[in-house]
């Protein structure tokens, strides 16, 4: 009798778990990539499938809005792998047995299951990439890899100032997965880097609008929005003379840092945010810190200025 071993390393099989809803069970053996689960048909439609091909259950309710969020981006990614994968969606409201013995405590829940056993999973809405990422695993597709590691290495070229051979690295990510929003994300960051807030914005506009809600997109769109607001250059030198002036003035101090920010100089303006918070962190309920994290954002989370920044302020404020 095939069983699946739970994460306490228990069976969990055998006489299927009592269902408790009332709507009939699928029909034995019934086919498809993307179908829906119960109770009465895990045995078939997980632990047999899965001797032959993953199989990714996802347990999710109606009533929950990051499920919402999740369903569709695992579908659409597990159509993409063309057979080699197969999705389960386990209405938990309808189904409680499996999903009490793989202590499932908040939902959404996805699980990978390979020859009976779970080997793989995650909890919450994640973004789209990682659930590509997820699924290459599972299918033994090492492009999500090779398209991570071109990411990397394009991230590291934006770093030292190369937004030229950062677009290569970008774009070479991009012919392997054309979906890869991290990728997406840094080519918008060339443009920026190159001064072509313009073709950023283009760039940024054209995806579909389920990668608009990625981290790496988000990001990228809060850096073109200081882009957007550059400033006269004679305006950045005339507030640094107003600070050195009065280096209390938090006002022209964030004032500044805005300034520079528009520039796409935000490691200095980190500095000068950093400075107002060390001062007085409560100043206009909390302002400076406030545009600090967002700076934070718009340099991205791998650049050398948003490290240092956030290193500096946890010491400023745990001191």
């Amino acid at each position: 009798m095939s069983v699946i071993i739970g994460p306490d390393g228990e069976a969990i099989g055998g006489e299927a778990p009592a269902s408790s809803s009332a709507a009939a069970p699928a029909a034995p053996g019934a086919g498809g990539d993307i179908i829906d689960g119960s109770d009465a048909t895990f045995m078939q439609d997980v632990v047999e499938e899965s001797r032959t091909r993953p199989v990714i259950v996802d347990f999710w309710a109606p009533w929950c809005g990051p499920c919402k969020q999740l369903g569709p981006a695992l579908e659409k990614a597990v159509t993409q792998a063309r057979g080699a994968v197969r999705l389960v969606k386990i209405n938990v409201d309808e189904n409680q047995g499996v999903a009490q013995q793989l202590r499932v405590q908040s939902i959404p829940a996805v699980f990978a299951i390979k020859d009976g056993r779970p080997v793989d999973g995650f909890q919450g809405a994640v973004p789209e990439s990682q659930i590509k990422q997820f699924v290459d695993r599972l299918t033994g597709d090492t492009g999500a890899e090779d398209a991570a590691a071109a990411v990397a290495e394009g991230d590291r070229a934006l770093g030292e100032d190369d937004p030229r051979g950062a677009a290569q690295f970008y774009a070479q990510a991009l012919q392997i997965d054309p979906d890869n929003a991290a990728a997406v994300a840094g080519l918008a960051r060339c443009y920026l880097a190159a001064g072509e807030p313009g073709e950023a914005k283009n760039l940024l506009e054209s995806i579909p609008e389920e990668m608009k809600s990625d981290p790496a997109i988000q990001a990228a769109m809060t850096a073109l929005k200081y882009a957007e607001a550059d400033t006269d250059p004679s305006e950045v030198e005339g507030l640094k003379q107003a600070v050195e002036a009065a280096p209390d003035d938090h006002q022209k101090r964030l004032d500044l840092a805005k300034a520079l920010s528009a520039r796409g100089r935000f490691g200095e303006a980190m500095e000068h945010l950093l400075t107002s918070v060390e001062k007085d962190r409560e100043w206009n309920e909390g302002a400076a810190k406030a545009e600090l994290l967002s700076l934070f954002e718009a340099a991205g989370p791998a650049s050398d200025a948003t490290k240092a920044g956030r290193k500096r302020l946890s010491s400023i404020l745990f001191a």
